[in-house]
């Protein structure tokens, strides 16, 4: 699979209000009313393996290329608000029943008891689960009993759409995308335009993407995930996974749901809200990290 080493995001310095939360007690939480920046940071080694003892020192954030100071770290889980969007179309109908969906249920119930979810499936419909839920249950009999199938591959309205159901959550916003193929039906939304929504709304896209076989009619067909989710999971600050067996898919949703629960949060306060796009880096000091 592949996977980014470093860390740069965009982010438009406007000012982000973190709210507290009284979920759960021992839980790490901010200052209610701080004008500040939250940034995901996930760390791996050189065997591309998760580190999980880092401190507040360990991290440097650059601001337009300027060191910026960390004003608040936390390395304790923080909640999630996810879409789970399932790619539903033709190509996909020999992995879903025997792979997909065992895959999607391992990645349900490493939800944590705060996290909430949405199941949803697109091909030339696009289908959601209804409102985000923490009963695993509800969201595992959606993915079991009421997922259809179609043709077509309506890629980005798909993920506008999936960004778009985020926006009323607190939590941090997470896509998780499958698909095996490029766009070939969306009528309302380009990459660009889900980059440029998924930005503004600060929500992370992760995609595992399928090359995928097929023979249709005697001929060998090869599909690949489409090109542009690179782009636009590196500058979301999520994650791009690409696979060649349906065998891969259940240890990379776990891998996707480790990552995102074991992610440390950094924050900086800006002196100054301009109003313009600015460069984040993101850098770690442990050797080999």
């Amino acid at each position: 699979y592949m996977r980014r080493i470093g860390f740069v995001a965009s982010v438009m310095l406007a000012g982000t209000v973190l709210a507290t939360s009284a979920q759960d007690p021992q839980q790490h939480v901010f200052r209610a009313g701080v004008q500040t920046v939250p940034i995901y940071a996930t760390v791996l080694d050189s065997n591309n393996r998760l580190v999980p003892d880092l401190k507040q020192e360990d991290f440097a954030v650059f601001d337009n290329g300027k060191p910026t100071p960390i004003t608040q770290f936390v390395s304790e889980n923080q909640p999630i608000s996810v879409v789970v969007a399932i790619d539903t179309s033709g190509s996909m109908t020999l992995v879903i029943d025997d792979f997909v969906k065992d895959a999607a249920e391992t990645f349900i119930l490493r939800l944590l008891p705060a996290d909430r979810a949405m199941i949803g499936n697109f091909d030339d419909q696009i289908t959601f689960s209804g409102e985000f839920t923490g009963n695993r249950d509800r969201l595992i009999s959606y993915l079991r009993t009421k997922m259809r199938y179609g043709n077509g591959t309506r890629l980005w309205d798909a993920l506008d759409q999936s960004v778009a159901q985020l926006k009323n959550e607190s939590s941090r916003k997470v896509v998780l995308a499958l698909s095996d193929g490029e766009d070939s039906d969306s009528r309302n939304a380009s990459g660009n335009d889900v980059l440029a929504r998924a930005q503004d709304d600060h929500v992370m896209v992760y995609v595992i993407g399928m090359h995928n076989r097929l023979i249709i009619g005697g001929q060998l067909l090869q599909t690949r995930p489409d090109g542009f989710l690179r782009k636009l999971t590196a500058q979301t600050g999520g994650g791009n996974f690409e696979i060649s067996k349906g065998t891969e898919l259940n240890s990379t949703f776990t891998r996707v749901a480790e990552e995102l629960h074991r992610q440390y949060l950094l924050a900086i306060s800006p002196d100054r809200l301009d109003g313009s796009t600015h460069q984040l880096e993101v850098r770690v000091k442990r050797a080999g990290a």
